[in-house]
């Protein structure tokens, strides 16, 4: 091992910060790690907030223990970066300071800045003021065509909140805050200014529209400077370096949202590979060369980590948050969860170390299929391929005999019929390989890979540490950027395949059947799920 390649990326997810420190050699080697959780409030009115000083606590906690855990010193650490969350909304003013709780990319309050701003209009396409899409569309690549994309949110608080909105002085997204507090620098990377879709990402462009803005009600004064992911932003402040922990003048790099380097962290890297992400939320994203947007499924291309690429990308708004359900609501006395719960958690030796791993058993005792029990796993809406806030879970064709196990496997096909169904939508314009990386916090379990795998039809390879992917995009950028690593053309050689699976051909017919009542469910109950939550 190379003494000095030891690199920290931060991971900062919705409910939590992973502290990740890195050896970049032959292979980028996962040392330590750490994660700090923190609260997403959600209340009534759609409104999901966060405090950023939250996220900054964060950080101090876990470099500290990091570093206690791997036996290094601050002076061995060469770089620092970030993945994280995107679409969120932190507003400052001149000193740095969050004038308000961050909004997160779940927050829906903005309905009627939404409809005003994108639907109101004579001319329609798709149901959106037909004159803004299209120059959106021609400008950005894309369009704020869900009431969860943050240019609402900064409405929103102008209209709500004069006061403070009187006192901003950058619009930052939320690692783009962390930068901020390591360097002093108001910064964005190219894949969060794209998705505020103020960004003029035409070739030769590359800079915020100042049309988009006026036309919007945006002051281009408080868009910040956009930088590359690979980007030495600046040195670790003297400030910033007492916080946490490490060296002044150590570089920062720019980093990338959750979207785009959790792709890079799969090592889905080349034109057209493919990979699938399951966390909180999740996603299909398909590596593209050209800006591209398919409003009828709600997915379009983010610039990428990467120059010159993009990420096809469909959204699922909640993933794994649906076993996390499972966990408080529905596994409890029957399978132990609930009374396990201190030692799922806390006891590393636990060899259901990971909620995915302690039901991989009770999902097994279910037969392919769940007996015709079918999960919709919107519990929080969906971006993908229909943009509907008023979408909910159902479980469909419960019978006397359906029990827990049932249950619970329909949530993970659930999750997998989904993630077919942007399969499906991002192969109207590009064809997938037949072989997807798989990422996030469910790729642990080898059972939901292969339930994956035998609903896509596709082979499905899971990287080491799956659930650190992120973490290793931002160590992908760190590496580069310091010319420890040459090109992202040799990024997938660092990053192994731990597992593989096949499809099982012999349950096709079930999951086929299934798959198509599925999506029926969500045209069948569109105006049932208005009606109640509308």
């Amino acid at each position: 091992m190379s003494e000095g390649n030891y690199v920290i990326a931060y991971d900062i997810g919705t409910t939590g910060n992973k502290t990740c420190l890195f050896n970049i050699a032959d292979k980028i080697r996962l040392v330590a790690s750490c994660l700090v959780e923190y609260p997403l409030t959600i209340t009534e009115g759609g409104k999901a907030e966060q405090s950023p000083a939250d996220w900054w606590a964060s950080m101090c906690k876990g470099t500290a223990e990091v570093l206690e855990e791997a036996n290094i010193t601050a002076e061995q650490i060469n770089g620092i970066s970030f993945c994280s969350q995107m679409q969120g909304l932190v507003l400052i003013d001149k000193e740095g300071n969050a004038l308000r709780p961050a909004m997160s990319y779940m927050d829906q309050r903005a309905v009627s800045q939404y409809q005003r701003g994108f639907i109101k209009g004579l001319l329609k396409v798709s149901g959106f003021n037909m004159w803004k899409v299209l120059l959106s569309l021609h400008i950005t690549g894309g369009g704020s065509a869900s009431v969860k994309d943050p240019m609402w949110k900064y409405l929103w608080v102008k209209e709500n909140e004069p006061e403070i909105f009187s006192k901003v002085y950058k619009w930052l997204d939320v690692k783009e805050y962390l930068v901020y507090q390591c360097t002093g620098r108001a910064v964005m990377t190219g894949d969060s200014a794209n998705v505020t879709f103020m960004y003029d990402s035409r070739k030769g462009k590359n800079k915020w529209s100042k049309l988009l803005c006026n036309i919007f009600g945006v002051d281009i004064h408080h868009m910040p400077e956009v930088v590359d992911a690979v980007d030495n932003v600046g040195g670790l402040t003297e400030g910033a370096a007492v916080q946490l922990g490490l060296k002044a003048g150590i570089p920062v790099f720019g980093g990338g949202g959750d979207a785009s380097l959790l792709g890079v962290g799969a090592g889905a890297i080349e034109l057209y590979d493919t990979h699938i992400y399951v966390g909180t939320s999740g996603w299909v994203s398909s590596v593209y060369d050209k800006r591209k947007v398919d409003l009828s499924c709600m997915i379009a291309s983010i610039i990428g980590a990467r120059p010159g690429f993009y990420n096809f990308f469909g959204e699922q708004e909640t993933s794994g948050k649906c076993m996390e359900w499972v966990k408080n609501h529905l596994a409890l006395d029957e399978i132990g969860v609930y009374l396990k719960k201190v030692e799922i958690h806390d006891d590393p030796e636990n060899l259901y170390y990971s909620l995915y791993e302690y039901l991989d058993k009770v999902i097994e005792d279910a037969v392919p299929g769940s007996d015709g029990v079918i999960f919709t796993p919107w519990l929080h809406g969906n971006r993908a391929p229909f943009e509907d806030p008023n979408a909910r879970g159902v479980f469909f064709n419960i019978g006397l005999n359906t029990g827990k196990t049932e249950m619970i496997r329909s949530v993970v096909e659930g999750i997998a019929f989904h993630k077919r169904w942007l399969l499906e939508s991002i192969e109207k314009t590009i064809k997938t390989p037949d072989t997807l990386r798989f990422v996030g916090g469910g790729a642990k379990s080898k059972v939901v890979g292969q339930i994956l795998s035998d609903i896509l039809g596709k082979k499905i390879e899971a990287i080491e540490s799956p659930q650190n992917a992120g973490a290793v995009g931002a160590a992908v950028l760190i590496g580069i950027g310091l010319g420890k690593i040459k090109d992202f053309s040799e990024v997938k050689k660092y990053i192994p395949v731990k597992y593989s699976f096949e499809p099982r051909r012999e349950f096709a017919e079930i999951y086929d059947r299934n798959y198509k009542v599925f999506k029926n469910l969500y045209y069948k109950n569109k105006k049932n799920f208005a009606d109640l939550n509308g």
